[in-house]
């Protein structure tokens, strides 16, 4: 018999597309899965996507739950855990049609926390939906409702942002980073930096007199002095892209994320850096998730799969356009990437296209990433093998994705657990470049 402390939560069919581990996740409280989300899970079996690989797997997870008990009293999900169950609702509830009229799949789901909720009414129950419209209709109806929040963020405001500015700072500490070998122990200004300190943190050092953009190491040994330097014609304007393009170009991190609004050259500086350091790796590869407009499905769009898939990958053949432009065609910067297009080595697809792909010697940039679940993210980077560079860019406060937001998408969730890592840096770019139109309509609109 479940304890009166325990609660009951019903699980909606996008909490297990969003994430196949989810029932692991409830503690000691018991979960129920409506039929219904059974049926709609079974339209998402076939395909190359994460969903569809989270509908396989939770499938087969519940078949590896034998006998019937996953339809009566439930199956223990082990020690510290609750039940899970399947409940099986006799069509749609009479208070639920009366209201809502239409039988569809988001009712059924709701006519069956009525159930559970009448039948179990000593105990909580809670309907667990990343829907928002769902969770409105279910607060209209007397039942508690939640978005799953196991893989969200806790304070937004305090998300890492990989750098930090020092004023009045020490000008004879400043001045050794003008002479070799244009660092500082870090013993020597421990003292004077005063938020956290990370490993590959970044850091604006200045007075009255002078500045220093400075990199604290993997091994916090050492502060060293970061120079702006063209790379592959492209050239910083600011001390953040030049954090940026110190960290994509550094072979001591494997793992890269960039953050900030549109104009504050992500894409254009993970490319370039990309093409400067092209000789340590065997190909560059540059994706993003297709997220359709308006959330419709491509099969809308005209056209076999290569012209639906075009319109969303033109802003990554855009940015290596500008790249190339910086030299005339005659230039060989210009040739080498038209000759590294065509003998593969710079490729353009869409992310669901590297499944079961090798990710060896490899620099992977994946664009958009605040449109992927946390699940995704862990899924690419533990796709990684040697030699791998990932670098991940986004606007976190731009999602197009239904089901998350700035606090529940992938690349906040990489942003706040991998900080402090080795491996790992992280610049948010905060200054628009394109043009000062661009910058006043970002700030403004």
């Amino acid at each position: 018999m479940a304890k009166k402390s325990s609660k009951i939560f019903i699980l909606d069919t996008n909490v297990i597309l969003h994430d196949s581990t989810c029932i692991l996740q409830f503690k000691e409280n018991d979960i129920v899965i409506p039929l219904t989300v059974i049926e709609e899970l079974d339209h998402f079996k076939r395909g190359s996507q994460v969903i569809n690989l989270n509908a396989r797997e939770f499938a087969r997870t519940l078949d590896s739950m034998t006998g019937t008990a996953l339809f009566n009293g439930g199956v223990t999900l082990g020690k510290g855990r609750g039940k899970v169950r399947i409940s099986i609702s006799k069509g749609l509830n009479d208070e639920i049609r009366e209201i809502f009229k239409d039988d569809t799949p988001d009712h059924r789901i709701l006519s069956s926390a009525l159930e559970v909720q009448k039948k179990d009414y000593k105990r909580t129950v809670i309907l667990v939906t990343k829907d928002v419209n769902l969770r409105m209709k279910a607060k209209a109806l007397g039942i508690h409702a939640e978005d799953y929040s196991t893989d969200r963020i806790n304070n937004l405001e305090e998300l890492y942002s990989g750098k930090e500015t020092i004023e009045n700072f020490d000008d004879n500490l400043l001045l050794k980073f003008y002479q070799p070998p244009y660092e500082i122990p870090f013993t020597e200004v421990s003292r004077k930096l005063k938020s956290e300190v990370l490993p590959n943190k970044f850091y604006i050092l200045r007075n009255n007199s002078r500045s220093v953009l400075a990199h604290l190491d993997q091994q916090k040994e050492v502060l060293r002095k970061v120079d702006k330097y063209e790379i592959y014609g492209i050239k910083a304007r600011n001390a953040e892209q030049t954090f940026a393009t110190d960290a994509l170009t550094n072979n001591n991190i494997p793992l890269v994320s960039l953050t900030g609004k549109a104009g504050t050259g992500k894409t254009l500086l993970a490319i370039a850096s990309a093409l400067h350091v092209r000789k340590n790796y065997r190909q560059i590869y540059i994706s993003r998730p297709v997220v359709p407009l308006s959330n419709k499905d491509i099969g809308y769009l005209p056209g076999d799969i290569e012209d639906k898939l075009a319109p969303y990958m033109q802003p990554l053949w855009d940015n290596i356009k500008v790249i190339q432009d910086q030299y005339s065609e005659t230039d060989k910067q210009h040739q080498i990437i038209t000759s590294m297009t065509k003998e593969n080595k710079l490729v353009i697809e869409p992310l669901t296209y590297i499944r079961g792909r090798s990710l060896q010697r490899i620099f992977f940039i994946v664009d958009e990433a605040q449109n992927l679940t946390p699940h995704e993210i862990k899924t690419i980077i533990t796709r990684a093998g040697e030699g791998v560079k990932l670098v991940f860019t986004g606007d976190i406060y731009q999602i197009d994705h239904p089901y998350l937001d700035s606090e529940s998408n992938g690349l906040s969730y990489l942003i706040e657990h991998f900080k402090g890592q080795k491996l790992y840096a992280h610049v948010n770019l905060v200054k628009g470049e394109r043009s000062e139109l661009a910058e006043l309509a970002s700030n403004l609109l």
